[in-house]
């Protein structure tokens, strides 16, 4: 396990964006739920670690957390959570096997050395289980919401709702008349101009940006949807 994490300098960085997302993918089933009370305070503080190191794509801090597992066998056996700490390591490892071959092989190596590790430890569940079947999920910082049709697709109609109202509101702004309306002095009127203006961009982004979530949704929600 320690030698597969030894990684050329700045071998993270330069990976292709397809392959940044599955070394992200396997972070976040390495680290993702309860960690703590699953895997111990120890185990679980060095698999989040880890996780952050991989998402941040910090080649030197994965080579270095890497040394550390090698004095977890006492605190492994001890706490009796082996299993749960196997099964993590799988998940995180089929993310992994699922990359193919890329430069020297360092992924398939990391693959292997997880399923082997996870295997050792009990974790004997997880190996059955199918990427492509997983929920999808988006993690906010410590937030994680699993994608799921209804989900999607209730998100994709508050949006649009959302969008509708933004660009009613920009509408009824834009159709006030400046004549109509009476101001103190000149700099009364160049600040009212200058909210006025404000107001709309506001408006009119909120509403672009709704139609975009509302599309970008009712795909994740079909998606999710043909996954069952």
């Amino acid at each position: 396990m320690q030698d597969s994490l030894l990684l050329p300098r700045d071998f993270l960085k330069s990976l292709p964006r397809d392959l940044q997302v599955d070394v992200n993918d396997a972070a976040f089933a390495l680290s993702r739920g309860p960690v703590h009370q699953e895997c111990g305070s120890q185990v679980g503080e060095l698999l989040q670690r880890l996780s952050k190191a991989w998402e941040r794509s910090d080649t030197d801090s994965v080579g270095e957390i890497g040394k550390a597992f090698t004095g977890l066998e006492g605190a492994i056996s001890k706490s009796g959570n082996g299993p749960a700490f196997g099964r993590r390591l799988i998940r995180a490892g089929n993310y992994f096997k699922s990359t193919g071959q890329y430069a020297q092989g360092e992924f398939q190596d990391i693959a292997k050395a997880l399923l082997a590790l996870g295997e050792a430890v009990g974790g004997r569940e997880a190996p059955e289980t199918d990427i492509s079947t997983m929920p999808r999920v988006l993690k906010f910082g410590t937030l994680q919401v699993a994608i799921t049709p209804g989900k999607a697709f209730t998100g994709a109609a508050i949006a649009l709702v959302f969008g509708f109202l933004s660009w009613q509101l920009a509408a009824a702004v834009k159709n006030i008349p400046e004549s109509s309306l009476s101001y103190a002095n000149d700099n009364a009127l160049m600040v009212a101009a200058s909210l006025r203006g404000t107001l709309l961009a506001m408006a009119y982004s909120c509403a672009g940006l709704s139609a975009f979530s509302t599309v970008g949704l009712l795909v994740l929600g079909f998606q999710a949807k043909n996954k069952e």
